[in-house]
């Protein structure tokens, strides 16, 4: 009986959550932006420092510096779509996002950490690693 226990706890931690068919309006136009492959459009939801990883490359960047860095990514790694394979969403709090952005040369697993104040998101912590 112990061990049946253990297991399923092991198979609820592992088991993929279920999205159901309509994500949070909040991070639809972060999702489009990355689908686009749009630094400008991401951009607009960055707080005013964040934290990114752009494969490796870890920084704390203003707003402005982290749009250049981003501009630079996509140019490199030209999107050929974007999806979300976790989110943990905490209306009010703060809200991480995993998905999966596919590109030329290759994937990256994106992992998305924001705050929510209010009417008010904000991307604070953005990591891009390839797959």
């Amino acid at each position: 009986m112990q061990l049946l226990s253990i297991l399923l706890s092991v198979f609820l931690w592992i088991a993929p959550p279920t999205m159901g068919d309509k994500l949070d309006a909040s991070i639809g136009p972060v999702i489009s932006a990355l689908e686009s492959g749009s630094s400008s459009d991401l951009a607009r939801f960055f707080d005013s420092s964040i934290s990114m990883n752009i494969n490796g490359q870890q920084g704390e960047y203003s707003k402005n510096q982290a749009e250049i860095v981003l501009r630079d990514f996509f140019k490199k790694n030209p999107s050929l779509g974007f999806s979300i394979v976790f989110q943990n969403e905490n209306p009010g709090s703060l809200s991480t996002y995993i998905g999966e952005y596919s590109s030329n040369p290759g994937k990256f697993q994106v992992f998305i950490k924001v705050s929510e104040n209010g009417s008010s998101f904000r991307i604070y912590s953005l990591d891009f690693v390839k797959s």
